[in-house]
């Protein structure tokens, strides 16, 4: 999990959910998640506000549109950082918006947002703070451990430490040393290094 700037949502789209969170609003509090969830299936709103902002959102991820909690996995899910279940006034706000992959999303977040005693998130928004404040990453066993309740909370619900990601950053560190190594071999003996690692 890496810190990701959030970028500027084109006005048309930011208009829409506006007006789509207007509509919200107007329903009965007890019909809100319901309604907000019922808005965000239709097919107009996939068109032209889901699909906008999955592309912006993939414009910001780390790589190839991966996943902003895990990093590893490729990004295909809209999510909403709070979830819609809990606050359905959120359900169309720019703000509350991530790019994740299934297994983050629908397997591992859910409908997960810890809270502390406080009522503040105790789940990391990489768009809004640094997650290296609250996670540890220990490249040679590929592993994140918490320096905080906040980070130990988003390791157990995103589960950031699943072995295929571990895995994944452990060779991703024997390809940098590789890499690393070749070229200060190439420039020691004054050799072009133009392989690829």
């Amino acid at each position: 999990m890496i810190r990701i700037a959030r970028h500027r949502l084109p006005d048309a789209v930011g208009g829409r959910m506006t007006a789509l969170s207007d509509e919200i609003l107007a329903v009965e509090p007890a019909q809100r998640v319901a309604r907000a969830r019922e808005m965000w299936k239709a097919t107009t709103v996939r068109n032209t506000v889901r699909q906008p902002l999955r592309e912006v959102l993939a414009e910001m991820s780390p790589g190839r549109e991966h996943c902003m909690y895990c990093g590893d996995n490729h990004g295909t899910d809209v999510d909403h950082f709070e979830p819609v279940s809990r606050n359905p006034l959120r359900t169309f706000d720019w703000l509350n918006h991530l790019l994740a992959c299934s297994t983050c999303n629908s397997h591992g977040k859910r409908d997960a947002f810890p809270l502390d005693d406080a009522g503040r998130p105790l789940l990391i928004d990489p768009t809004t703070e640094d997650p290296f404040e609250h996670l540890f990453l220990s490249l040679t066993v590929g592993i994140y451990s918490p320096l905080t309740p906040k980070g130990g909370a988003t390791i157990e619900v995103c589960g950031l430490n699943r072995p295929l990601l571990a895995r994944g950053r452990m060779q991703a560190l024997r390809v940098v040393i590789l890499c690393l190594e070749r070229w200060r071999s190439a420039h020691a003996t004054g050799r072009r290094w133009t392989r690829r690692c």
